[in-house]
């Protein structure tokens, strides 16, 4: 009797024990929890601290009108205020089939609570950038009868230019960065809760935030019909700024929209395939919303 009566006592302890463990594991969260700008009526029951996240999906971009300089041997001109589009794929099995998810335009990042409402992440936006074609600019600079080494012939394009309109067409010119215009970054992020349920398991929080890296595109090429489409290179760099919200179903499932905004410089663009010989560069302005599945953890 005396020992159904300990191992009672026992049981009731440690119950109790337990209990006030798990509600100063959630007071502990709760004080962890930083104050929104938006000051929800509830609060979340845990917090961000420590946690680990990474989310995918795909995105449409927009580029500002770009100057382009070309410069090797036998020429030396740019193209200016060049219109460009992205190339989405059509929807279908492509983004769903594990062996095609990265055909699309696609962003992959991970990252880290490093506070409660502060992240540190590093991710790979794969977007796509192709020159319209035909389109007329305005030219300047000198392109000779022959460039690059051994020569390619240039036809009728070639002069001395001070401005001219010109009309950009297959023969003279294929470019494109779509596998892809790659935007490698490391990012910090800001979150503020915008709507919290009773419960305080699911929420609509914002995400603001900055980020820098490198621009590693493998580019497809055509200039007076020589190129190629070439291997990545690291071409440039970037900054880049976003703001967002993200839907949390639970405490470890969210959706996120986002829009960004960012400036690249691009100034080892890879053209004929000589890249000893020639090159461009640009520098290209982008808008870029995408649409990703998160999971934190």
């Amino acid at each position: 009797m005396f020992k159904k009566l300990l191992s009672l006592a026992v049981v009731c302890l440690t119950t109790s024990l337990l209990q006030a463990q798990t509600e100063d594991q959630v007071t502990k969260d709760k004080n962890q929890i930083a104050k929104s700008i938006f000051n929800p009526r509830y609060s979340r029951t845990s917090s961000n601290k420590g946690k680990f996240f990474f989310h995918w999906g795909y995105n449409f971009s927009s580029y500002a009108k770009s100057d382009i300089h070309f410069k090797g041997k036998g020429h030396d001109f740019i193209l200016h205020d060049v219109k460009a589009s992205d190339r989405p794929t059509k929807l279908s099995s492509t983004y769903i089939n594990p062996s095609t998810i990265t055909i699309p335009q696609f962003n992959f990042h991970v990252g880290y609570f490093i506070k409660d409402n502060y992240s540190i992440s590093i991710g790979w936006d794969h977007m796509k950038y192709v020159v319209d074609i035909p389109q007329s600019v305005k030219i300047t600079g000198n392109i000779d009868s022959e460039i690059s080494e051994p020569g390619i012939p240039t036809g009728a394009m070639a002069g001395q230019y001070n401005g001219e309109m010109v009309l950009l067409v297959d023969s003279v010119l294929k470019f494109e960065h779509t596998d892809g215009y790659n935007f490698a970054s490391v990012d910090i992020e800001r979150y503020d809760d915008i709507w919290v349920s009773e419960n305080g398991k699911r929420y609509l929080t914002m995400e603001t935030g900055v980020g820098v890296g490198l621009l590693v595109p493998r580019t497809d090429v055509r200039l007076f019909g020589v190129g190629d489409n070439h291997y990545w290179n690291i071409a440039g760099y970037g900054a880049a700024a976003k703001v967002g919200l993200q839907y949390h179903f639970n405490k470890w499932l969210y959706l996120q929209t986002s829009m960004k905004a960012g400036w690249t410089d691009l100034n080892n663009i890879r053209t004929t395939g000589r890249n000893n010989i020639d090159k461009a560069s640009q520098s290209i302005t982008f808008l870029e919303n995408y649409w990703v599945l998160g999971f934190r953890f």
